[in-house]
């Protein structure tokens, strides 16, 4: 019974320490946050190179901030990272140019980021033509 006793006491303290953690979290959220609602935000600079860890800075009135951001390194740098496009299949090649194009649509700006509604992309047309049936290999013969 003492046991039992103990460690719903030993239960009781864990949740309470858990309990004034996470409220010093959002106290010392509140204390780094700022009144300050309109924000303008640049765009994300990467640390070295043209992707990877970086940052984006804000201003609003008279405050500025700065803000961890992260630009994938297989991204199409010509749209900026914080526009999101859902694009449409390929489409076919063109006899003319070699190319294939496709268009994407904007569905996401992040950060009040200017982005074009529709954006078109051009590929080389493969020189490769592609097999649907492999022929399988050591099956059927004796």
């Amino acid at each position: 019974m003492q046991l039992r006793g103990l460690l719903l006491l030993l239960v009781l303290i864990l949740v309470a320490a858990a309990a004034e953690a996470g409220k010093n979290k959002k106290e010392k959220a509140k204390k780094d946050g700022s009144k300050c609602e309109d924000w303008r935000w640049g765009p994300c600079v990467p640390n070295s190179k043209d992707c990877g860890l970086g940052y984006r800075e804000g201003t609003c009135k008279d405050e500025s901030k700065k803000l961890k951001c992260k630009i994938p390194c297989n991204w199409k740098k010509k749209f900026g990272a914080d526009c999101k496009y859902k694009f449409e299949s390929w489409g076919g090649c063109s006899a003319q140019t070699g190319l294939k194009t496709r268009s994407g649509i904007l569905k996401k700006a992040l950060y009040n980021a200017q982005c074009e509604e529709i954006v078109y992309v051009t590929k080389p047309c493969s020189s490769k033509i592609k097999s649907k049936s492999k022929a399988k290999k050591g099956k059927g013969k004796d």
